[in-house]
Parts: structure tokens; sequence; C-alpha cells
């Protein structure tokens, strides 16, 4: 059972409904705030205003894991990304006050568009599945082609050594919410350190959890916006790509399903060598003989990414209903990862 949110605290909304008034006036009042049962980290809201409907994203109460729910980057990076081509909700406002809602806050108007779970998209024919997917891949090509700086994001974060870092936080917070011995999340961690691959392009922003259901979809299979930046940092324009194409390999019965298993030229789906090859064309960059290093490097990185959502379903702290079956994911994450390695796969 998810719990309490930020607007669950009694006042909270009278809170949020003068700090509104006061600082965004033009929205209107606030006639209703409403929960999306959806996402596994920070809670959001849909609030219908006097001025149309917008969404509010916050912190979730109690303890946080040091660097985690950093939902005020998430709003710098949306506003920065909204001058470019990137396709991003637009920005209302932040609070880092901790006086209204006991958490940091943002407001972003609300996109209309479709958030797709199911990665073999069973409600479209195969010709829209393609256009899907590679509208997905699209976005990823301009994005890892967008220059930081031109946007004022040149120190979003530090411009190389992005894998060792990411490397030592999530072994640091798995270490942090561990509640059960995994022996493949120890091999991933005793082996990556000496594989990683070398950094060799400029960094650029890198989202850190580039996948379909954190996209918002029209009806014509065209990607209105991209959604969930709380992860994102400076890094290697191949970092999103590997990351998408580890999502892919995940079983499809897991609780976020992949496409492992599946056969994706029956369903019209680019398989990985497509993708990789398409992005590679889109970009101009090379994809390196190490590429399965890359992918067992974010099976690792999301395992730890599930072992927190585990630790807050033990601790009562889950913002979702089903963060619980979510968190059975961890362990065969890391499996993967050090089946990957063990195979060297491309």
């Amino acid at each position: 059972m998810a719990s309490k949110a930020p607007l669950d605290i009694p006042g909270a909304e009278a809170k949020l409904r003068a700090y509104l008034q006061a600082h965004a006036p033009d929205l209107g009042a606030l006639k209703e705030a409403t929960k999306f049962f959806v996402g596994q980290s920070n809670p959001t809201y849909k609030l219908a205003m006097d001025a149309g409907d917008f969404v509010l994203r916050t912190q979730p109460l109690g303890d946080l894991l040091k660097s985690a729910h950093a939902v005020d980057r998430e709003h710098r990076v949306m506003q920065a990304l909204g001058q470019s081509d990137v396709p991003v909700p637009p920005m209302v406002l932040a609070c880092e006050d901790l006086e209204v809602l006991g958490v940091k806050w943002f407001v972003m108007g609300l996109v209309q568009g479709s958030t797709l779970t199911d990665p073999q998209l069973p409600d479209h024919d195969a010709a829209m599945r393609r256009h899907i997917y590679e509208a997905q891949l699209d976005v990823l090509a301009r994005l890892a082609t967008t220059d930081p700086g031109q946007l004022g994001l040149s120190d979003y974060g530090r411009p190389s050594g992005y894998l060792e870092r990411q490397l030592h936080v999530w072994t640091r917070q798995y270490r942090a919410s561990e509640t059960q011995h995994m022996p493949a999340m120890e091999e991933l961690i005793s082996k990556l350190p000496g594989m990683l691959p070398l950094e060799q392009h400029k960094a650029v922003v890198v989202h850190g959890d580039f996948r379909l259901d954190n996209l918002l979809v029209d009806g014509q299979g065209d990607v209105q916006a991209v959604i969930d930046w709380e992860l994102s940092t400076l890094g290697p324009p191949l970092v999103d790509l590997s990351y998408w194409c580890t999502m892919l390999r995940m079983d499809q019965s897991w609780p976020i399903a992949g496409l492992g298993g599946v056969n994706l030229s029956a369903l019209g789906i680019p398989n990985e060598q497509e993708l990789v090859a398409q992005f590679a064309h889109k970009t101009g960059l090379e994809i390196p003989d190490d590429w399965h290093v890359w992918v067992a490097f974010h099976c690792f990185r999301f395992a730890a990414i599930l072992q927190g959502i585990a630790k807050r379903v033990s601790e009562g702290n889950a913002s979702a209903d089903n963060a619980a079956n979510v968190a059975t994911q961890a362990k065969p994450m890391a499996e993967l990862g050090a089946e990957i390695l063990a195979k060297g796969a491309h």
C-alpha cells in the first residue's frame, strides 16, 4: 500500500492553494488536486485550476536517500530543454521552501498524450508500433546531439567520469537499501569496475530513465513530451540508448515488462540491432565493441533502483500501490546483468 504523500497531510492543500495564488496568480484558483497512481518515486498530482489543468510533482515524505528524488533538478533540466527541440512539458514554478508542503516541489503544464506501459503495444498495429519506436529513437537522437552549454546546463553534471561515478553512487545506494543478499549483484559490483567502457564522446544531457513509459505519445504515435527527469545529469551520449536496450532485454513476464522472448518482427517493433544502427546513423556516433558492458552496467543500476523501491516498501514509504510487486524484479534484473557480462553478448 502506498504511504502518505504530501497532500495527504492535513492543511497541505490549503498551503498549496495560498502559495499558488501568491506566486502564480495567472493560474487562478485551485479547484481540485488528484494524485496519479503511477510511478514509483515522486508523488505526482493533476491540479484542476481556473486556467486549466496542470501537474504538481513533489518529493515523497519520509527519510530520503542522499541525491534521490531530485525534483529541483527535474525542474531545472526541463526548463532548459524547453529551449531545444527535445519535447518536454512547460514549467510553471518551483518551490524549495519546506514550510509549504514539507518537501520540494514544482508545477508544470499538463501535456496531452498517453503513457504506454506495455512495450508490446497491444492496442496498435505493426505499422504504428514501428512508428512509435522510431519516434522515440528520433527524440533520443535529438537529446544526444543537444549541446548542454547552449542551454545553460554546462554545470548540470561533471563533464567526464560518468560511468565510474554512477557505479559508485548506485553501489552506495544499493548498500543503503539492501534487504536481501543477491549473489548476482555482488558479482556485478565486483566485476564492473574493471570493465567500464571508455567515455569517447563529449558529455550531453542524459535522461537516466529513458524508456517508453516515460514518454507522452499522441494518437498519431508522435512523442509530445519526455517526462520523469529526476535521474538526469551530464554523461556520454550512449547512456540512454544502452539503458533503453536494457529495458528491451528484460523478460516480458516481469512486473516492469521488457521484450525478452518476444517475436519483434511479427509485431513490427525494431530489434536492438536496428535501433542501435539507426541511432548511430542519426547522431554520427560510433557504437563500441564493448556494447554489452554498457547494457550490463544498466542492469546493475536498475537493480539498485528497484532495490531502493524494495526498501521504501519495507518502510511503508513507497509512492505507488504496485511498488511491492515491482520491487521483486531487483534480483532477476541483477541476474540478467551478470548473464550479459558473462556471455559478452552484443
